[in-house]
């Protein structure tokens, strides 16, 4: 009797760890890639005309057939736009490109950069499903855009991305360096099966498990002329701060740290100090790599 017992025990065990092992195999990407949070994020985008920016909208095409939608803000005289450097944003794994507008906003209007930013495919009123693979697709697209504009093509470009978005930037910045002058990592991690432990600690046995990788630490490795801003939060309470701490370790480029100690994961552009940075990365160390090459 007992016997049987702990053997049935046994097999329940082992059925239920398939179970969840499968579930979670099967959907890692819909917990990854939250694109439905907050609520409406799938049917609503906020217009940039909503924080006085100039509406344009454009549809991008990827390789495989998907379409994204894209904003361009473009600086409105063509020679304070040439002048200009370009911003390319790449968000986090919730929301969509209108929940960036704010910040969009200020580098438009305050600090005069041209901006382009993107929903991701599954994001906002973008086609297709978010995954590991598309994602990078994605940025490649936006990338080909920008090199192919008749104004941007001309500009000195920055990558900035935030949590996902950092490590999207950093893939992205790594394939096309000779096309970057600058890169912008925000509260990123050092690789999706690194963070897991960290955010559901019952799954890091599961770890094995995770198929979506964006090992951010690669990317930045193999970076080796860019110029890389970190703009870390202290009280990050979904990446670990040591994440981004490992990660300006493993950058061998010039770097510059910028650490908010009251920040948290989704707040760092409200701390004091943010954007400032950000404009003074810009300054000496893109633009004035742009003064030395005339």
């Amino acid at each position: 009797m007992m016997l049987a017992f702990i053997l049935y025990i046994l097999y329940f065990l082992i059925i239920t760890t398939i179970a969840i092992s499968t579930l979670l195999y099967i959907y890692q990407c819909d917990i990854l890639y939250a694109s439905g949070f907050p609520k409406g994020s799938r049917t609503k985008v906020s217009k940039p005309s909503d924080y006085g920016l100039p509406d344009n909208e454009e549809v991008l095409i990827t390789k495989d057939g998907v379409k994204l939608r894209c904003y361009v803000l473009i600086q409105p005289d063509e020679a304070l736009a040439l002048r200009s450097p370009t911003i390319l944003s790449f968000h986090a794994n919730a929301g969509n490109m209108g929940h960036r507008l704010p910040i969009a906003q200020v580098l438009y209007q305050k600090l005069g950069y041209n901006v382009v930013t993107l929903s991701y495919r599954g994001y906002g009123l973008s086609e297709g499903k978010a995954n590991e693979k598309g994602l990078q697709i994605d940025a490649q697209t936006a990338v080909d855009f920008i090199k192919d504009h008749p104004i941007l093509r001309y500009t000195q470009l920055v990558a900035h991305g935030q949590s996902l978005g950092g490590a999207v930037a950093a893939y992205v910045v790594s394939h096309n360096e000779d096309d970057f002058d600058g890169l912008i990592l925000e509260n990123t991690f050092l690789s999706v099966p690194l963070l897991i432990p960290h955010i559901f600690p019952a799954l890091r046995h599961l770890v094995y498990l995770c198929n979506q990788k964006w090992r951010t630490y690669k990317s930045l490795a193999a970076i080796q002329r860019v110029p890389i801003l970190f703009l870390a939060s202290v009280q990050d309470e979904l990446v670990p701060p040591s994440h981004m701490a490992k990660l300006y370790e493993v950058a061998t480029t010039m770097k510059v740290w910028k650490s908010f100690d009251t920040g948290t994961h989704n707040d760092a552009c409200l701390q004091t100090g943010y954007f400032e940075t950000i404009e003074e990365f810009i300054r000496d160390h893109v633009m004035d790599e742009m003064d030395s090459t005339w």
